[in-house]
């Protein structure tokens, strides 16, 4: 009987109805339906890693009785964990024995209780025991083979093979143990009776036909025992020639074992149960966000293979595509996850991938020949002289050149070729040496579909470029089922998470590391905290808090941190020096969008910045200072932006959460010539200029305005016009004037003299001082008709040349600033389209909810931008 803790699993979804789709062996699967009329068998293949140790082997008890219940059943099991390994080791051990026993001995004691390990699921005294000496005699034969080799002191491919056979034999001797003692009837199959070989040990190749008469004839005898409910258990790996030499069937054996058995038995499906839920879109090590592709066609798993993905092969997959029967990854550990299905048809959506490879450690060639090599055949010459595996192949124009990727390892016997097959040319200078790019990644997007989609090409490429990743070579396959190119091994990572964001195979994660959490950035911190959830329902977006940074520490957390936990994270201490942020941009660097997030007006900031680009960081600021340094150093910031390939969004630098700067660089891109910018910048100001035309004394207004979090930290700086007049240098930059910050004509909003107190008490009591005067003069303006405000002009047609200026005026009462309530500001841009009526924006230019719900935007347009949206 079963474990009482076994439960009965539900059954996988159904296969694809493949019908006359379906081309079973004609030989073989009329013996099948002969011997078992309409019955349709089953074959489980399970990996070494579901056998190990006690737990997993009951896991495989369970799935197996589940299994039966459906039909016939036959089950292909590799060797036990380690033990193929253990018995290289042992080869090994006894080849450098010299005719000593011991090494060999304790070798197969060591496999023998691996067995007896994971035959700890059986609870059974009396099986166990039973168990241990069916071990223990078929491992005798090992043992004797073992000291032979230890006396002629060699392992030949023969004896090789023969000592490796013992590893799934003993995985046949334990399952069928452990089923018998859960009631399930069971009996083991040496798969050398069936699947005959050429001589090749180590990579036996399968002689069909008289592995089909084999199995045809088998399949009678076996019926009679599945109609009882036995389970057939056979050795993966394993072949044999003709004559009964034992051969091993290399690279992934076991499921080209089960691939054979299907076809064979003209098989309902095969199901190959490992250690992971399927096939991934990425690599999980690289990109969080990987899940397993549901569906694939044959052959996309042959390109997969291809590829290098170690869960296919190509010679497992082509007795599948030969007959039609349908393969499942499943997930030993996880029985009841759907896994991925390969069949005749994949994926039924055709606008999605399938997935990311990357294959690592390999070296890219090039060789180049002149004009003078013209005919010489270069491409296809090195071609033929390669005896490495070639990954990739680019041909130049009319054969005078050729790039190829090799394994890393083979690189320099590549170039040994190479230079042995050009020699000739070498020596003449017509033929460049061979170039070595090392290492470098091949990154491969699959999809059945993608000759049917248009712009792949694009998207893959532009994913790429747009974070900055130089790619070196690239091709696309002639059956247009996958696209490929060669990056920098530094960049894997990159590459590989730009391209599955790209074609939206998982949510995008952003991380941000946040600078400063007062006025904006704790509002910033309230909003992903609010907005998080929405915007992974509707935008895909995985928003991350990373670190946190103040003037007395710094968190950062490759998990992420709770926004709302963040301070008090961050008071606990346990953080980093905030004067050493470089270990941080490096942590945050390697996590998926890094965005550092400067939400401080501290000054000296593009120093960072620049580390930042410099580890491929992008900058979302509403820190204006950087923006305004003096123009060598904001032209080399820009520079480090441009050669980072890296965004650097700073929209909340002029109009808090009002879209100015972009608008005006709509402007600009489409070709409008400007003449005229003007407004109010400052959303501080604006709100002092309405509170005292409405009577209220110049200090209480600031107090009011300082309070409510609408000035700088000392509201000097607001008062000054500095922060206005910064503003205005931005737009003028941006519209291509080389000017200065003290190009900039600024009269402050009040007299100057009652702004050199540094501390805030004998600050505002200078501005209680001049109460009087102060209102006199909006008096004054009142009387004329007039109304005070503090306006920015960027004049480019006026006489003596453009010209940048920031003060308080009077403006008449049709004026567009005369409107203007509360914290708004307004820009109005008069342009060559805009000239009778100037394009106006207009809304609150001040307060910390608005800037960071700019800073924010900010944050979602950068994302957007890299994944083509």
């Amino acid at each position: 009987m079963a474990p009482e803790t076994a439960s009965p699993l539900p059954s996988p979804p159904p296969s694809s109805p493949v019908g006359a789709e379906r081309t079973a062996d004609p030989v073989v699967g009329a013996a099948a339906r002969a011997a078992g009329g309409a019955a349709r068998h089953r074959v489980l293949k399970f990996g070494g890693s579901s056998l190990r140790g006690p737990e997993r082997l009951r896991k495989v008890i369970e799935i197996v009785e589940a299994e039966r219940a459906l039909g016939p059943l036959h089950v292909v099991v590799s060797a036990i964990g380690d033990t193929t390994d253990a018995l290289l080791e042992a080869i090994a051990a006894a080849s450098a024995a010299d005719g000593e026993a011991t090494g060999p001995r304790a070798a197969v004691a060591r496999i023998a209780q691996a067995a007896l390990d994971s035959a700890g699921a059986i609870a059974d005294p009396a099986a166990r025991a039973a168990l241990a000496q069916r071990v223990a005699t078929t491992l005798a034969p090992l043992e004797r083979l073992l000291q032979g080799v230890a006396l002629v002191g060699e392992c030949g491919p023969g004896p090789r093979d023969q000592v490796l056979s013992f590893g799934e034999r003993l995985s046949v001797e334990v399952v069928v143990a452990a089923l018998e003692a859960a009631g399930l009837p069971a009996r083991g199959v040496d798969a050398r009776a069936w699947v005959v070989t050429d001589d090749r040990f180590g990579d036996a190749r399968v002689q069909w036909g008289e592995t089909a008469r084999r199995l045809g004839a088998l399949g009678r005898q076996w019926w009679p025992d599945e109609r009882r409910g036995v389970v057939h258990v056979h050795t993966g790996f394993l072949g044999a020639t003709a004559d009964g030499r034992t051969t091993t069937l290399g690279r992934n054996g076991s499921d080209y074992t089960a691939a054979l058995l299907a076809r064979g038995l003209d098989a309902a499906e095969v199901t190959v149960w490992t250690d992971v839920s399927g096939v991934m879109t990425a690599d999980p090590d690289l990109v969080d966000e990987a899940y397993p592709v549901p569906r694939l066609s044959y052959r996309e798993a042959l390109e997969l293979a291809g590829l290098g993905l170690r869960m296919f092969h190509p010679r497992t997959m082509v007795p599948l595509l030969e007959s039609g029967v349908p393969l499942r990854i499943r997930n030993t550990l996880r029985p009841r996850d759907a896994g991925t299905l390969v069949d005749t048809s994949g994926a039924l959506d055709a606008d999605r991938p399938t997935c990311v490879t990357s294959l690592e450690g390999m070296a890219l060639i090039d060789v180049e020949g002149s004009q003078r090599s013209e005919g010489a055949r270069i491409g296809p010459r090195v071609s033929e002289a390669l005896r490495v595996p070639v990954w990739l192949e680019v041909g130049a124009p009319r054969g005078n050149g050729i790039a190829v990727v090799v394994a890393a390892a083979d690189a320099a016997a590549a170039c040994a070729a190479i230079e042995r097959e050009l020699a000739a040319e070498l020596a003449r200078g017509e033929v460049a040496p061979p170039r070595v790019s090392a290492p470098v990644t091949l990154v491969t997007l699959v999809a059945e579909a993608m000759g049917q989609a248009v712009n792949v090409a694009g998207r893959f490429f532009g994913a790429l470029g747009t974070i900055g990743v130089n790619v070196r070579a690239a091709a696309q396959g002639a059956s247009s089922r996958a696209i490929l190119c060669v990056v920098d091994a530094a960049d894997t990572a990159a590459s590989v998470r730009a391209v599955h964001a790209a074609f939206n195979l998982a949510r995008e994660q952003v991380n941000l590391l946040v600078l400063g959490h007062g006025t904006v950035g704790g509002q910033l911190l309230a909003q992903i905290t609010s907005e998080r959830a929405r915007l992974r329902a509707t935008s895909d977006l995985d928003l991350r808090l990373a670190g946190l940074v103040d003037r007395r520490s710094a968190l950062l957390d490759v998990e992420g941190i709770d926004p709302g936990r963040a301070l008090e994270r961050l008071a606990e201490g346990a953080g980093h020096r905030p004067d050493d942020l470089l270990p941080l941009l490096d942590a945050l660097a390697r996590l998926p969008v890094p965005v550092l997030v400067d939400c401080t007006a501290a000054e000296g900031m593009e120093a960072l910045y620049e580390a930042a680009l410099a580890r491929g960081i992008h900058i979302v600021a509403a820190n204006k200072k950087p923006l305004a340094l003096p123009l060598p150093a904001r032209d080399r910031l820009l520079a480090a932006v441009r050669r980072a390939h890296r965004g650097y969004r700073y929209e909340t630098t002029v109009g808090a959460g009002l879209p100015v700067i972009e608008t005006l660089k709509n402007l600009v891109r489409t070709g409008d010539r400007v003449h005229l910018v003007e407004g109010s910048l400052s959303g501080t100001l604006g709100f002092l200029a309405n509170a005292v035309a409405a009577g209220q004394p110049l200090s209480a207004a600031v107090r009011e305005a300082h309070a409510r979090g609408y000035t700088e930290p000392h509201p000097r700086e607001d008062l000054l016009g500095l922060d206005a007049a910064r503003k205005a240098l931005i737009l003028a930059r941006e519209l291509g004037l080389r000017l200065d910050l003290a190009d900039v004509e600024v009269t402050p909003f009040v007299a100057p003299e009652l702004l050199g107190h540094d501390d805030l008490p004998s600050f505002f009591a200078a501005l209680e001082e001049a109460d009087g005067r102060f209102a006199a003069q909006v008096e004054a303006l009142r009387a004329d008709g007039k109304v005070l405000r503090y306006l920015a002009r960027v004049v480019l047609d006026g006489e003596g040349g453009p010209r940048v200026s920031v003060g308080p005026v009077g403006v008449p009462a049709d004026h567009p600033a005369t409107r203007l309530r509360g914290t708004e500001a307004f820009v109005a841009f008069t342009t060559e389209r805009y000239a009778e009526h100037p394009l106006v924006v207009q809304g609150p230019g001040a307060g910390g909810a608005v800037t960071a719900a700019g800073v924010l935007a900010d944050v979602l347009a950068l994302s957007q931008g890299l994944r083509g949206r």
